[in-house]
C-alpha cells in the first residue's frame, strides 16, 4: 500500500529552521532588551521586599555585623543559583531550545511506565508548584510596590490593600487582549528600573562604603553560625532574591539563552548587587527597623514616581508568571497530562502568546483571595518562596540525570557539581518549610491539587485508550469484512478522529455496524503530540492510503503548538487525498463510570477524572474544527 509523507501549510507554530536555532540567538542589545523585558521582572523587583523582609526577622539583632553577613548571603546566593546553576548549567539543557521543567522532565528520557516512574514524578510536582508560585508573585509584588506610598505619607496607609486589589484586576482582566502592544514597552520598562535601583544603589553606597567587604563570604558565613537557629531561618529571607530563577530557564524558548546570559550579567546582576549594597549602606548610616530599606534609598521628592515605576515593574514581573502558568497549561494538556481547556492564540506572530481564561480566572481569584487575607507583603512573605524552593530542588535532582545521560558526564564530575549545587537548594528549601504554618501551605497545597488533576487525567486517559483498544480492529481483519459483509459505500467525506494508528479504532468499526454503510472516502485521522516544542513543516503531516477510498493520516504537533488542523489538511489533497472542506469530522466523548467492587480511592479518582472529562474542551475548542462540521458521538466507559 502506498505511504507518502507531505509538508503542512507553513503557519505561525510551525517549525523553520531559523526557529530551531533560536536559542542559540546572538546577544544583541535588542535581544537583551527583550530579555529584561520578559525574564527579569520577578528577580528585578526582589529587591523590594528581600532585606525589608530579613530585617523584620532579625528585628533587633539586626546589628551591623549582620547587615554585612545578610548582604554576603544575597550576593554569593545570587552568583551560585543564578549565575552558575541557572545561567551556566541549567539554560544549557535545552529541549530542541525549549526550557522549563517539564521539557526538563522530557529530556531525562523517563517514562511514567517505565523505571524513571521517580522522575516523571519530580518534573509533574515541578511543575504543579509553579501555579502555586504564580498565585503569589503578582500579590506580594504589588502590595510591596505601593506600600512605598507609606514612605511618603500615612494617608494610603488604609488604602494599601484595595489599591493592589484594583491594579491585580486591571491585569487579569486585559489578559484576553493580548500582551504583544504592551509587551513593546516591556524591554524599556524594566530598563529603566535597572539603571534606577543601580543609581539608588551608588547612593546608598557612597554613604557607607564599608558595605562593600560584605562580599567577603566569611561575613554570611558568621551570620549563620554566631546567630543559631534565628541565623538558619533568615535564609528564608534570603530566598526571596532568588524566586525568579526558574523563570530564566522557563522563558528560554522565547528568548534564547545567549540574550538572557548577557542581560543578567552585564546589567541585572550588576543593579541588583548595587541595591542590595546600597539598602544595607543607607540602613547603616540610618538604622530604622520600621521602614522599607529601599524606599528610603530615595530623597523624599522621588517616592511617587518611584512607586509609580516600582508599580510598572511589579505587574510586568506579574505578567511574565501568568504568561508562563498560560505556557505550562499548554505543555501539560498536549504531553497528556492536563485536561483540554480553550486557549486563544493573542498573536498571529508570536506562538508564545496565548490566552486560558480557565487559568487566567483561576489564578485572578486564588491571588486575590490571597492579597485580601494577608493585606500587606511583610505577613505574605511567610507564604512566599516555599513552592519555588521545592521546584529549585527538583530542578537539580533532574539536572543530575541529563548530566549523566544526555551530556556523558563521569559519576565524578556530574556528583560533586550536583551536591554542592543540592546542598545549597537544600538548605533554602528547608529554611522555607519553616514559613508552612505562616502560608507556605497555600502554594504547596494548590500545587499539591494541581498534580493530582494531573496523575489522575493521565491514568483515566491510559485507561480510557485500552479500553478503547481491545475494541479496535487490525487493518486487514477490517477490510476483510468490510467486502465480505458488502458493505455500502455512500457518497460524502468523514474524517474520524482517533489516537489508534495501527489499528481501526472502535469509532469507525460502531459506525458500520450501526448505520451498515461508509462513506465513499473515510480519512482515520490521528493527532499525536510529540516530545520536541515544534515540528518542522516537512514532517506535520504523513498519509497511508489503506485501500481505495480509505486512508489513515497522522498530524504531529510539538508541545508548545496550537493544533490547528485544517490548514494542516488543506494540502493533503497535494497528494490525492480527497477535499477535506466538505468533510464531516467524528469524534468519540466519553462517559467514564467507575467499575463494581471498586475501593472508595479508585472510585474517587475515577468520578474525578469523569467530571474533568464532562467538562473538557473539545475538539472544536482545541483543534480549530468548524462548528458545522463536526459530530460528537457518546459513548460510556466503565474504568
Amino acid at each position: 500500500m502506498p505511504t507518502s509523507t507531505i509538508s503542512a501549510l507553513d503557519s505561525p507554530s510551525g517549525f523553520s529552521g531559523e526557529a530551531q536555532d533560536r536559542f542559540q540567538q546572538p546577544a544583541t542589545i535588542p535581544a537583551a532588551l527583550l530579555a529584561l523585558g520578559i525574564v527579569f521582572g520577578d528577580l528585578g523587583t526582589s529587591p523590594l521586599y528581600t532585606l525589608q523582609t530579613i530585617l523584620h526577622l532579625m528585628g533587633d539583632q539586626f546589628t551591623v555585623e549582620a547587615a554585612l553577613g545578610s548582604l554576603s548571603l544575597v550576593f554569593w546566593s545570587l552568583i551560585v543559583t543564578i549565575s552558575v546553576k541557572y545561567c551556566l548549567l541549567v539554560m544549557r539543557a535545552d529541549n530542541h531550545g525549549e526550557g522549563g521543567i517539564l521539557a526538563l522532565m522530557m529530556m531525562t528520557g523517563a517514562r511514567w511506565a517505565g523505571r524513571g516512574r521517580w522522575l516523571v514524578i519530580m518534573g509533574l510536582f515541578g511543575a504543579a508548584l509553579i501555579y502555586g508560585d504564580g498565585i503569589i508573585t503578582p500579590a506580594i509584588s504589588v502590595l510591596s510596590a505601593v506600600e512605598g506610598l507609606n514612605v511618603a505619607t500615612d494617608i494610603f496607609k488604609p488604602y494599601t490593600m484595595p489599591i493592589a486589589v484594583a491594579i491585580l484586576v486591571c491585569l487579569f482582566a486585559v489578559q484576553s487582549r493580548g500582551t504583544g502592544a504592551v509587551g513593546k514597552a516591556f524591554g524599556p520598562v524594566m530598563c529603566v528600573w535597572f539603571a534606577t535601583i543601580a543609581v539608588l544603589g551608588v547612593v546608598g553606597i557612597v554613604h557607607h562604603p564599608q558595605v562593600l567587604a560584605a562580599f567577603n563570604p566569611v561575613h554570611g558565613a558568621r551570620l549563620l553560625t554566631t546567630h543559631g537557629f534565628l541565623g538558619f531561618t533568615v535564609l528564608g529571607g534570603v530566598f526571596l532574591a532568588l524566586t525568579g530563577g526558574e523563570a530564566l530557564y522557563a522563558d528560554m524558548g522565547h528568548i534564547g539563552r545567549n540574550p538572557i546570559r548577557a542581560a543578567w550579567y552585564c546589567f541585572v546582576l550588576p543593579a541588583l548587587v548595587l541595591n542590595y549594597a546600597g539598602q544595607i549602606g543607607n540602613f547603616i548610616e540610618a538604622p530604622n527597623l520600621e521602614a522599607n530599606p529601599f524606599f528610603k534609598l530615595a530623597p523624599d521628592w522621588s517616592i511617587y514616581p518611584l512607586v509609580g515605576l516600582a508599580t510598572l515593574a511589579t505587574i510586568i514581573a506579574s505578567q511574565a508568571i501568568i504568561t508562563g502558568s498560560f505556557s505550562m497549561t499548554r505543555q501539560a494538556m498536549q504531553l497528556g497530562w492536563f485536561p483540554g481547556v480553550r486557549i486563544s492564540q493573542t498573536s498571529a506572530e508570536e506562538y508564545g502568546q496565548i490566552y486560558v481564561p480557565f487559568v487566567n480566572w483561576t489564578m485572578m481569584a486564588l491571588t486575590l483571595a490571597i492579597t485580601v487575607g494577608f493585606g500587606s507583603s511583610d505577613r505574605l512573605a511567610g507564604a512566599y518562596g516555599t513552592a519555588v524552593s521545592t521546584t529549585m530542588v527538583l530542578t537539580t535532582a533532574l539536572l543530575y540525570r541529563v548530566m549523566r545521560r544526555r551530556w556523558h558526564w563521569s559519576l565524578y564530575r556530574a556528583a560533586p557539581v550536583t551536591g554542592i549545587l543540592l546542598a545549597v537548594d537544600l538548605a533554602f528549601f528547608s529554611a522555607n518549610l519553616l514559613k508552612i504554618l505562616e502560608g507556605g501551605w497555600i502554594p504547596l497545597t494548590f500545587g499539591a491539587l494541581i498534580f493530582v488533576v494531573m496523575t489522575t487525567w493521565h491514568h483515566g486517559i491510559e485507561a480510557v485508550h485500552r479500553q478503547n483498544a481491545r475494541g479496535s480492529q487490525q487493518q486487514d481483519t477490517f477490510l476483510t469484512k468490510l467486502r465480505g459483509d458488502n458493505i455500502a459505500r455512500v457518497p460524502g467525506t468523514a474524517v474520524f478522529l482517533t489516537r489508534f494508528g495501527k489499528t481501526v479504532p472502535p469509532i469507525v468499526t460502531n459506525y458500520v455496524k450501526r448505520v451498515g454503510s461508509l462513506p465513499e472516502t473515510v480519512i482515520i485521522l490521528t493527532v499525536s503530540f510529540e516530545n520536541v516544542p515544534r515540528v518542522r513543516s516537512k514532517e506535520r503531516v504523513r498519509i497511508e492510503e489503506l485501500e481505495d477510498g480509505l486512508w489513515h493520516m497522522t498530524v504531529h504537533f510539538g508541545f508548545v503548538e496550537i493544533p490547528d488542523l485544517p490548514p494542516a489538511l488543506a494540502v493533503a489533497r497535494k497528494d490525492g487525498v480527497p477535499v477535506l472542506d466538505a468533510a464531516s469530522y467524528y469524534i468519540e466523548r466519553y462517559d467514564p463510570i467507575s467499575r463494581k467492587h471498586r475501593n472508595l480511592l479508585s472510585r474517587w479518582r475515577v468520578a474525578l477524572f469523569s467530571f474533568m472529562s464532562r467538562n473538557s474542551a473539545h475538539a472544536i475548542d482545541r483543534f480549530q474544527i468548524p462548528s458545522t462540521l463536526l459530530i460528537e458521538i457518546g459513548r460510556r466507559i466503565e474504568l
